[in-house]
């Protein structure tokens, strides 16, 4: 995918990842990379730390946190959790974290906290009967392996926030920055960049702007305090 957004943006876009979602929030915290793509928490952070700025979002989504368990499960409702384990993400893993514990908060519900490095490693767990259930996001489930989201149920979901930020480096020249963002929405008006779209479950990638997050600040969560007041 990023291949082909280079070639129509005709840039070199280099594919870089971190084995953890902390080592990814270090890593941007140190602005090392020029283009990221980021939760909409990470995207409000970083922006103010280090001056990234959006440029794209996956169109027509809305980010949702979703809680799974086994399609056997006897669980109905979100108060018969209180006092299990209830796996999640990483602790700044917006929608699959911080918005379901801030909602098993605010009903009161106390369960047992653990995180387990990736959405996929919650499919994964819940699935396959190791935890009882787990927090993720729409498009990861979909995105998941058919023969995992087949033995899951989503029990219940977050309200809709604006998805994660294609956010880009204040040092990359604004007409590159232009050029990516074309490329990349011009992915869904061709059978080429459709098929490359599709194993991320995106119908397309649509120019964004920073006040498209004002839903996230209005939360006015501090988590990541150690990159500035948010």
């Amino acid at each position: 995918l990023l291949a082909e957004v280079g070639r129509r943006a005709g840039v070199s876009l280099i594919f870089r990842t971190a084995p953890t979602v902390p080592a990814f929030e270090e890593r941007l915290g140190k602005a090392e990379y020029d283009l990221a793509y980021m939760n909409p928490y990470h995207y409000v952070v970083f922006h103010a730390a280090q001056g990234y700025e959006a440029i794209a979002k996956e169109r027509d989504r809305k980010i949702r946190g979703i809680l799974v368990v086994r399609t056997d499960s006897p669980y109905r409702k979100v108060a018969e959790l209180a006092g299990k384990t209830v796996i999640f993400p990483a602790p700044a893993a917006f929608a699959a974290s911080i918005l379901p514990q801030a909602e098993f908060g605010r009903q009161n519900i106390r369960i047992d906290t653990k995180f387990v490095a990736s959405h996929d490693s919650v499919y994964l767990a819940v699935a396959n009967g190791l935890q009882e259930a787990g927090n993720g996001i729409q498009r990861t489930f979909e995105a998941a392996a058919p023969e995992i989201r087949g033995k899951l149920r989503i029990l219940t979901e977050t309200p809709p926030y604006t998805p994660h930020a294609f956010a880009i480096h204040p040092r990359v020249p604004p007409q590159i920055a232009r050029r990516v963002v074309s490329a990349m929405a011009s992915l869904a008006e061709d059978e080429t960049g459709r098929r490359l779209l599709a194993p991320l479950a995106f119908k397309g990638i649509e120019p964004a702007r920073d006040q498209d997050w004002n839903d996230i600040r209005g939360l006015d969560i501090e988590l990541l305090s150690q990159y500035g007041k948010h």
